[in-house]
């Protein structure tokens, strides 16, 4: 969908949150560099900017879930470093804060001023997805924003959409839901 395909008439507008309000290799690469300088600290062997390089070349071209298992095999690492991996990417505190990208920051700051609701719904463990809410610069925008977990939902049997439209007083008809992202 492009910008100026948004449609404007809503009154709640809900975001997913990875490569659609941020690049969600932004957060990744973050985790991989952290999960590299646990291992040169607890190893005692200086591998952190092989290894983070190592990370970066398999999420790029084997993807996300490709990661560990080509780093462990690569760096010999124990399986048992797999929860560390895992939990570094609920947990972790990032080094550096994840930027909103520039269309939604203008779409943020027109929605804002024609007094629209602008809320994020999104899918997986949400515990991770929170650890990624805490790290965005949201330029203010988060003092306003609601945050709705479909997992925690359907854990509840709970439909995510009849949900939201109802704690917001307004129609399902009146939600816009975002989940790619958005060019110009």
């Amino acid at each position: 969908m492009t910008i100026s395909e948004f449609p404007k008439d809503k009154k709640v507008y809900l975001f997913e949150l990875d490569d659609v309000l941020y690049p969600k290799q932004d957060f990744l690469l973050q985790v991989y560099y952290l999960f590299a300088q646990f291992l040169e600290f607890t190893e005692a062997r200086p591998i952190s900017a092989e290894m983070t390089a190592f990370m970066k070349d398999r999420l790029l071209s084997e993807g996300e879930d490709a990661v560990f298992d080509a780093t462990a095999k690569q760096f010999d690492l124990k399986e048992s470093y797999r929860e560390n991996f895992e939990r570094l990417q609920v947990n972790g505190h990032l080094p550096l804060k994840l930027f909103l990208f520039d269309d939604i920051k203008n779409l943020f700051k027109e929605l804002s001023a024609s007094g629209k609701q602008i809320a994020v719904l999104t899918k997986g463990n949400p515990a991770l997805q929170l650890n990624k809410l805490r790290h965005i610069d949201w330029e203010g925008y988060d003092k306003k924003l609601k945050v709705y977990f479909v997992d925690e939902l359907a854990f509840r049997d709970i439909e995510p959409f009849s949900y939201i439209a109802s704690e917001n007083n307004v129609n399902v008809e009146d939600l816009h839901f975002i989940d790619t992202n958005l060019s110009t």
